[in-house]
């Protein structure tokens, strides 16, 4: 059986982290551009990475196979 392919988009945008490798870790989106309308909380808050919920995880994970 050959060897299953890694989707590119999601490698570069998600990273299993953990001891199983059980969780994915994302970050946070609007933190390129247009940030002085933002408030200093929100782009304080904004920097910090955060974790795919459960619901979601199953899908993430077939597209990260290794």
């Amino acid at each position: 059986m050959p060897k299953m392919k890694t989707r590119s988009a999601a490698k570069k945008r998600f990273t299993k982290v953990g001891k199983n490798k059980s969780r994915i870790k994302f970050s946070r989106a609007y933190r390129r551009h247009l940030l002085t309308k933002k408030t200093g909380k929100k782009k304080r808050q904004l920097r910090k990475g955060s974790y795919i919920s459960k619901a979601d995880s199953p899908s993430i994970m077939r597209l990260l196979p290794y």
